[in-house]
């Protein structure tokens, strides 16, 4: 009976060490939720002794630290000493051999983008594809990080990825044939550009890294010796990448003073701004600016920055609302903590981080665009296929791209851009077919309840 009871002011002191590391703030609510707490070491005691099997201390603490940090939020993220071992050693760009950008949501290893010019984009994986086995390995409740380092692996080396898609008219999640990847080491372009008229530059940015700006800078000015008089700027399917690039980026096309993003949390120390020093060098470049569901992170603090700025249009679809900010604290035993400390906001005030899990908040994050256009996502990726060709191989010859799909998105750009309809009047039609489908959709859920039945009954066991 001693040991019991040392074994549970042991458990308790670990959990109140736990929360006073994390939280120093949390001493003075101590009074407050010390019968919370003494609920969750009852648990711990109540299965260490009960349960049908031998349990072990370590991995119950661990479990119950998961299950605080795992409540949350999807990015915040308890790390174990291995996990955090490899945190501290992964090589900042370096997303494994497929290509896929992930994020954990409604607890699915999810699809945030697919990389342009990898195996997973040729493949034709697409945002929002959940992935359900790696080698038959089920991932259901495995991390992130764990997840990643299953689908990573020696160049050459195969791998089967089980997916599964949600489809459209259903809203159910259907599983697709097994993709089987091999794991290439892939270097895809930063920045793409051409001419798509005597007058009419194209810029495609593939994600935001370290020499991004150099990119687009050599780009912009080809474009400018080309005869360029106005700019479409591609951020579809890009995932995002560096802050710094996404900033400096913005600076190419603001006048000096104004703000790109700031950043705001519960402490008064987060609350971090970004602005222009200086006018940038192409103040007066007409721009419009090309957004989808793959367009994240980066890409949403560049377009949200320009749409505030009045300095460009956005054309396209809702961006995925990834936008953040984690702290990584180091823990005793060599675990870690990654932590939401704060969010991003465009320069209006804006939030961009979208919450996946609160429905109630489904109108809140990600940048929507002035002019709207839902395009089929099958037929978007196509445009982008020729991209996914242009891979570095040594002693290969990059091959000459050619479009032959077609972009309704950039072809509205350009319409708007070359005077053959007003921006205006292109807002006017965009809302006007926006109004549409949501009175479609409400008739049809007053006529047609039956599906919201059938997909709670499909929960069930």
């Amino acid at each position: 009976m001693k040991d019991q009871k040392l074994n549970r002011y042991a458990v308790l002191a670990a959990v109140l060490f736990f929360l006073g590391t994390l939280f120093p703030y949390a001493y003075g609510a101590v009074d407050r939720t010390l019968k919370q707490l003494r609920r969750l070491v009852d648990v711990i005691e109540f299965v260490k002794e009960n349960y049908v099997e031998k349990t072990d201390t370590d991995k119950l603490v661990e479990g119950a630290i998961r299950g605080v940090v795992g409540e949350l939020d999807d990015f915040s993220q308890y790390l174990d000493a291995k996990d955090y071992k490899n945190l501290k050693n992964d090589t900042r760009g370096e997303f494994g051999g497929l290509g896929i950008r992930l994020q954990k949501l409604d607890g699915f290893i999810t699809v945030m983008s697919p990389m342009p010019g990898t195996p997973a984009f040729a493949a034709g994986v697409m945002p929002g594809d959940r992935i359900l086995f790696v080698d038959d390995k089920d991932l259901k409740g495995m991390e992130l990080d764990e997840a990643v380092e299953l689908m990573r692996g020696p160049v050459g080396s195969k791998v089967k990825i089980t997916m599964s898609r949600k489809d459209d008219k259903t809203g159910q999640y259907k599983n697709l044939p097994d993709f089987h990847f091999k794991r290439e080491k892939i270097v895809p372009e930063v920045v793409h550009s051409r001419m798509l008229s005597k007058q009419v530059g194209y810029l495609y940015m593939v994600d935001f890294s370290g020499h991004s700006l150099e990119e687009v800078k050599k780009a912009l000015r080809d474009l400018q010796q080309k005869g360029m008089k106005s700019l479409v700027l591609d951020l579809r399917f890009n995932p995002g990448g560096l802050l710094t690039g996404a900033v400096d980026i913005s600076k190419l096309f603001l006048p000096a003073g104004q703000m790109i993003v700031y950043t705001q949390g519960r402490k008064p120390e987060y609350y971090q701004e970004f602005k222009t020093v200086q006018d940038g060098p192409y103040l007066d470049l007409p721009m419009a600016v090309l957004v989808n569901q793959g367009s994240a992170s980066a890409s949403e603090i560049v377009s949200g920055a320009l749409q505030d700025n009045k300095r460009a249009f956005i054309v396209g679809q809702r961006t995925f609302g990834k936008a953040s900010v984690q702290q990584v604290l180091p823990l005793s035993g060599g675990a870690g903590l990654r932590l939401t400390i704060a969010r991003y906001y465009t320069p209006s005030g804006r939030l961009i981080q979208r919450d996946y899990r609160d429905k109630s908040k489904a109108e809140e994050g990600g940048i929507f665009p002035d002019v709207e256009l839902l395009v089929d996502p099958n037929d978007e990726i196509k445009v982008f296929k020729p991209y996914a060709e242009v891979v570095y191989t040594p002693g290969k010859k990059a091959p000459v791209l050619e479009f032959k799909e077609k972009d309704a998105v950039l072809d509205k750009a350009v319409e708007i851009l070359t005077g053959k309809i007003s921006l205006e009047q292109a807002i006017a039609d965009s809302q006007k077919e926006a109004a549409a489908r949501k009175s479609k959709e409400k008739e049809d859920s007053k006529t047609n309840p039956e599906p919201s039945k059938q997909n709670k009954m499909g929960k069930t066991k």
